[in-house]
């Protein structure tokens, strides 16, 4: 990803003065807008508006930077017979699904046949509602670091501290720091687009009503180098999409459950501004080879702070809380889906058992979705979580039946723990004929 920040003018006029030692703040603003222009011209695209209202997240930096990525690698259009493939595929499906589950048949739509093009625009809305809330925290603590240290002792030289046009900081800082946050999640999402083989295969809820859809082209490359039949794989995947779409169709709480999630890690994040200062203070000198003293004012301090990765905010105990619950279910809907598939697979797919293999395989080196929880929030969703999830719904299959098994998500959700021990979480949710003890 091309490094944003804020890059001083060699000229001697990024910082002017007016004889008295003053910093002329009109002409340092005017030039980091300019240096934000800059920044997406080189990407090819239009700045965002710098208004007293910029977006969060602006979607359109989302969109447009995630469609420069998927038409550089290349989009195919879709054919008539890609869309008969899949509607083939997907009427197996669901036949299938039907014994596996306790959930019926979502929605299926027209355009249950997508292009990568197509995956960012019907799956952009849910990536927006998920990944705002991120954006609303940090632009959010980092005016907060401004305008208070704008009043304390942390904020430029005494004589200069009165001077700073806090607020018209903190807005141009919310500005840039929602454009950053886009275009990185837009290469994420550009990312996801040319590997993703439908909507539900990242594991989120990212479309409203729920339907399910597959990529073709993406079903072709992810069965290279497979010995094994293109219309086997499709089915596959076909059922792991539908089965998606069933669980968050019937289960809508379990959308605002994952961006509650999601919303509380956001709302937790504080910048320590100690550590910001010890932290800048040597990227500065090292950078600059210099040893003035980093100042939050200056453009040039800001652009090193930025790209040394220095405002990554300390995860409180609250957050840390949000992530496991956050990890847990992605696990529960993750091992819950090759729970269901293996079932509806059964023997009718010869080869399901190196499909699910491959899949794992794949999912545990270089899954996109990882990557971007990883860059977004810290978020390592661990592979063998995953693996004790889908032994834990199989166990609780077992034991009761799909409808007791599939009725856990409508209650109260096992915990990592939980997993491990299936016959206990199963004693724990019964209630007792005496009530009396209670």
């Amino acid at each position: 990803m091309t490094p944003f920040g804020f890059t001083p003018d060699s000229s001697d006029d990024a910082e002017k003065n007016n004889g008295e030692g003053e910093v002329d703040f009109a002409a340092m603003m005017q030039q980091m807008q300019q240096q934000i222009k800059e920044q997406f011209s080189k990407l090819g695209m239009s700045a965002p508006g710098m208004g007293a209202t910029p977006e969060a997240l602006p979607k359109n930096i989302v969109r447009d930077t995630a469609k420069k990525f998927v038409t550089g690698k290349g989009s195919a259009p879709i054919g008539a017979n890609d869309v008969a493939k899949i509607a083939e595929a997907f009427s197996i499906a669901e036949l299938w699904l039907d014994e596996a589950t306790f959930f019926p048949q979502s929605t299926i739509v027209a355009h249950s046949t997508l292009a990568r093009t197509d995956w960012v625009d019907s799956t952009l809305s849910g990536w927006q509602m998920c990944v705002e809330p991120l954006a609303i925290g940090l632009a959010t603590a980092i005016s907060e670091l401004l305008k208070n240290n704008g009043e304390g002792d942390g904020l430029g030289s005494a004589e200069n501290r009165m001077q700073i046009p806090v607020e018209m900081i903190a807005t141009l800082l919310h500005s840039f720091i929602g454009s950053m946050m886009a275009t990185q999640l837009g290469q994420s999402v550009g990312g996801l687009a040319v590997s993703a083989t439908g909507i539900h295969d990242v594991g989120l809820p990212l479309v409203e009503p729920v339907f399910p859809a597959l990529v073709p082209q993406n079903i072709s490359e992810w069965a290279q180098d497979l010995d094994i039949p293109i219309d086997e794989v499709r089915i596959f995947h076909a059922l792991r999409e539908s089965a998606g779409a069933r669980l968050f169709s019937h289960n809508p709480w379990l959308v605002s459950y994952i961006r509650t999630a999601i919303s509380d890690y956001g709302k937790g994040i504080r910048i320590d501004i100690d550590a910001i200062q010890r932290q800048a203070q040597d990227a500065f000198e090292s950078a600059s080879g210099t040893t003035n003293e980093f100042d939050p004012s200056n453009p040039e301090s800001f652009t090193m702070a930025i790209n040394e990765g220095i405002f990554t905010p300390e995860e409180t105990p609250a957050q840390r809380e949000a992530l496991i619950k956050l990890e847990t279910v992605l696990a529960l809907v993750d091992g819950w889906s090759e729970t269901v598939v293996n079932l509806a697979a059964g023997n009718r797919l010869p080869n399901i058992v190196a499909l699910q293999e491959t899949l794992r395989r794949r999912r545990a080196t270089s899954a996109p979705t990882q990557q971007l929880f990883a860059n977004l929030f810290g978020l390592q969703v661990s592979p063998r979580l995953a693996r004790e999830a889908s032994s834990f719904w199989s166990a609780v299959g077992k034991l009761r039946d799909l409808q007791s098994r599939d009725h856990i998500w409508s209650g109260i959700l096992p915990t990592a723990q939980d997993l491990l021990t299936p016959e206990i979480y199963l004693s724990s949710m019964e209630i007792p004929d005496d009530l009396s003890s209670l």
